[in-house]
């Protein structure tokens, strides 16, 4: 019998809305302006991002369901009740193998956004070694502690995004906007497809559905989770084109970095307003991080689960840092998260809806099923 509210080490609905949230928001909304104004013309990037979301909400609800049917199980037991043991330990160990480059990747961008933008003097190498000793101290503890984290950070990271955006708002030139629908749909769709990435992270949760104290509410929960980012990057990409231009977000590294970098407080009280918006940001980065650093260690351990937590921890934080200096440049950095992003896609969305439909047809479902 828990002592208290959260004694059981069990997580709620709220937390897996903002898990998700803040898993999919990370380090997209920074570079999400820049590669749609690259595909599309004018601010015809809306449309792909609204396609984007369309299909990253049609494979929520997929994961969501697939975890209605099986609740209070983990991927490895999921699979395994679809296909074999066998293929499970597979499946899990390509997922691991997954998120561990997604940390990877993670480590490496808020290196370089944190070298531009705050402590420029300091080496990248240096950047992720620190960040790394912070990520292996928060994955340290249980993954409910971990998850209820962004029930603090999430609602300050978007009031300081809200804040930014509203105090740009005498630089927003709605011609920039124009003209409108001039952008060939393959491009759109192209858009779109770039857009899609921006939304992984969420499938971390097939991991997190043995923790889910009420499986009815995770579809409801994981849905709520993803509009809050798809609002997130419509509004903030209208309002990087509708103030610097299509060409200039083209040209522009970091777009809603720069929207910070321009804001002025009257008084003179904060003078460099933007060093408030990347240390939240900061902390986005370290939850998303922590997130996935946290599933790999989990879905490690239930294919091998001798070894202890720490073990795992300190095996790993040395690999994931060379992984994430491999990179030489930015132009390296997106093809590396580029291809991430693929296996994200195979591993963490197909899959689970090739599972989804052989469990329907099988007739295959967990014992405690809810509708």
């Amino acid at each position: 019998m828990k002592s208290f509210e959260y004694g059981d080490r069990e997580i709620g609905t709220a937390e897996v809305t903002y898990g998700v949230s803040n898993m999919v928001i990370g380090f997209g909304v920074l570079t999400l302006p820049r590669s749609l104004a690259e595909m599309t013309e004018s601010s015809d990037g809306w449309i792909s991002l609204v396609l984007g979301g369309a299909v990253a909400l049609a494979f929520g609800w997929v994961i969501a369901s697939l975890c209605m049917r099986f609740p209070k199980m983990g991927l490895k037991d999921m699979t395994k009740a679809v296909t074999n043991r066998a293929t499970a330990n597979v499946v899990v160990v390509m997922f691991a193998c997954y998120t561990f480059l997604f940390v990877g990747y993670e480590t490496r961008g808020l290196a370089n956004i944190s070298k531009q933008y705050l402590f420029d003097r300091t080496p990248e190498e240096a950047i992720c070694l620190f960040f790394l000793f912070v990520l292996a101290y928060g994955v340290a503890g249980p993954s409910s502690a971990l998850l209820r984290l962004n029930l603090i950070f999430l609602p300050l990271v978007l009031l300081i995004v809200l804040g930014v955006l509203a105090m740009n708002i005498p630089f927003f030139n709605i011609h920039n906007l124009k003209p409108l629908f001039v952008t060939d749909w393959k491009d759109l769709l192209n858009g779109g497809r770039g857009t899609v990435f921006s939304f992984l992270g969420f499938e971390i949760f097939l991991f997190y559905n043995a923790l889910i104290n009420r499986p009815k509410t995770i579809k409801k929960a994981i849905l709520g989770g993803l509009a809050v980012p798809f609002l997130t990057y419509l509004i903030v990409f209208v309002f990087v084109i509708g103030i610097f231009g299509s060409e200039v977000t083209k040209n522009t590294l970091y777009p809603t970095a720069e929207l910070a970098k321009q804001v002025e407080i009257p008084g003179g009280f904060f003078e460099r307003f933007e060093s408030i918006f990347f240390t939240l940001w900061v902390v986005t980065l370290f939850n998303t991080a922590a997130m996935a650093f946290d599933v790999t260690i989990v879905a490690l351990k239930t294919v091998f689960p001798k070894p202890e937590r720490m073990t795992y921890i300190i095996a790993l934080c040395p690999l994931i840092y060379l992984v994430a200096m491999q990179p030489q440049g930015i132009t390296e950095i997106d093809v590396f998260g580029k291809w991430i992003s693929y296996a994200g896609i195979a591993i963490g969305w197909v899959l689970p809806a090739l599972l989804l439909g052989a469990a329907k047809l099988r007739r295959v479902e967990g014992n405690e099923r809810v509708s």
